[in-house]
């Protein structure tokens, strides 16, 4: 290709002038090849952070990012069905829908990704089970799919290169919310991953990158369009994350959380989501007939123990210690556990997720502050939830699971912060609710 102008681009959509198709494609090859520096990449993503990018750039940000590398063929598998949240705090749901859908007919075929800002990752909680690989070559990748119906594995490294690439830097670049971004980084890794059928969370709220109803319906709307435009069968939910989703944050608390949830004790709002997404999951892969039979499938799978025991199946494939879902005490445990009590009496009238995110992080849970390694069994569990009374001072609101002392004072503070208590007069927030995008 003819020498690309890097500069004249960045300008160009600086300006809010909008890059052309052809643009795009040939600024993402220059970058791949090396004519395009990492400085350069991150100052075009803050241009369209700034300016936006018109939903042409978005489907040929998204067609260079997936034809950068190589894709997954599972045409030879019956019913692929994959899911993927925008990111939320104790978002744990694909631990609980993924192990329900498969379970119920769907052959759930996941490439997941690590924690990106203040959200956790799904291949962080996994690696949290010892002995769990997330590694899995393409060959594997289509084999435990056929064999067991259920693999979960992180993203390959000759998959969509481009967005691995981008998604490092805008991990450091505070570049990670904008939405034409988002979607084709998401749908350029669930493309790849040759799943027919796609369920989409879309995180809306203050702890979500989307925090307003408008820019959910926008994300959610383009994600199905990529989708679409590729021959996917589509669908998007937006849901609430103004508050945690459940109630453990940190990596081995949230897979405690699932198997608690896949033996049918988890949190309502946890289980309302999970088993939604599953019977969606379950429905477009055509595994069933009716949107009804699927759900109903899901609920069966979730009562006879049929999903536990697929989430137990994969562990065993993968290489983890297959008894943590029978006895989840054989996973790793926090050296101290702490209780946060109440002030006072009243009513729970607001939890911040993003201060909770912060302790997690103060713990040693996350690599927000640029660490490679992360304490696993770091995290904090929520006792109480928006609306819950406190009928008196003292009562434990939270227990914060730490590695070590030193860590235990700053996040105490911060999710003392994050829990706000009112007068018990204060009103109940209303259910869990999931809004379906058409």
């Amino acid at each position: 290709m003819a020498e690309f102008d890097a500069i004249e681009f960045i300008e160009k959509t600086k300006q809010g002038d909008s890059p052309d198709a052809d643009e795009v494609r040939d600024f993402v090859r220059a970058f791949m090849e090396g004519h395009v520096s990492d400085a350069q990449a991150a100052a075009w993503m803050m241009a369209v952070c700034l300016r936006g990018l018109p939903d042409e750039g978005a489907v040929a940000l998204t067609k260079s990012m997936l034809e950068s590398g190589a894709h997954i063929d599972l045409s030879s598998l019956e019913h692929t069905a994959d899911k993927h949240s925008t990111g939320g705090v104790g978002d744990n749901v694909s631990l609980v829908a993924c192990p329900l859908a498969a379970a119920a007919g769907a052959t759930v075929a996941k490439m997941s990704g690590r924690g990106l800002g203040h959200t956790g990752g799904t291949i962080d909680k996994l690696e949290s089970i010892p002995g769990f690989r997330t590694a899995v070559t393409p060959r594997d990748f289509t084999t435990q799919a056929r064999n067991i119906g259920l693999v979960i594995a992180s993203q390959a490294v000759d998959m969509a290169p481009a967005d691995k690439r981008f998604y490092a830097l805008r991990h450091q670049t505070a570049t990670v919310d904008s939405i034409p971004l988002i979607a084709a980084s998401i749908m350029s890794k669930k493309l790849a991953a040759g799943a027919s059928a796609i369920v989409l969370d879309v995180k809306c709220g203050r702890g979500a990158f989307m925090r307003t109803a408008e820019e959910a319906q926008h994300l959610a709307r383009l994600l199905l369009a990529l989708g679409r435009a590729h021959d996917r069968a589509m669908a998007a939910a937006i849901t609430p994350m103004n508050q945690p989703l459940g109630r453990a944050v940190g990596n081995v608390l949230e897979v405690r959380e699932a198997i608690e949830a896949l033996s049918g004790n988890g949190p309502e709002d946890l289980l309302t989501l999970s088993i939604a997404t599953a019977a969606k999951m379950v429905a477009l892969s055509g595994a069933v007939a009716t949107e009804d039979e699927a759900r109903a499938a899901v609920e069966e799978a979730l009562a006879s123990g049929a999903g536990l025991a697929k989430l137990q199946a994969m562990v065993r494939a993968q290489g983890g210690d297959p008894r943590v879902v029978e006895s989840p005490s054989r996973l790793p445990r926090a050296e101290h556990v702490e209780l946060l009590r109440a002030p006072v009496a009243g009513r729970v009238t607001a939890i911040n997720p993003l201060r909770i995110s912060e302790a997690v992080d103060a713990l040693g849970g996350s690599r927000r502050r640029g660490r490679q390694a992360i304490e696993h069994a770091a995290g904090v569990v929520l006792l109480r939830k928006t609306g819950d009374e406190i009928p008196d001072a003292g009562e434990p609101l939270a227990e914060i699971h730490a590695p070590s002392r030193a860590t235990l004072e700053e996040a105490r503070t911060l999710v003392g912060m994050a829990i706000r208590i009112g007068d018990t007069s204060a009103p109940v927030p209303p259910p869990f609710e999931i809004e379906w995008v058409d």
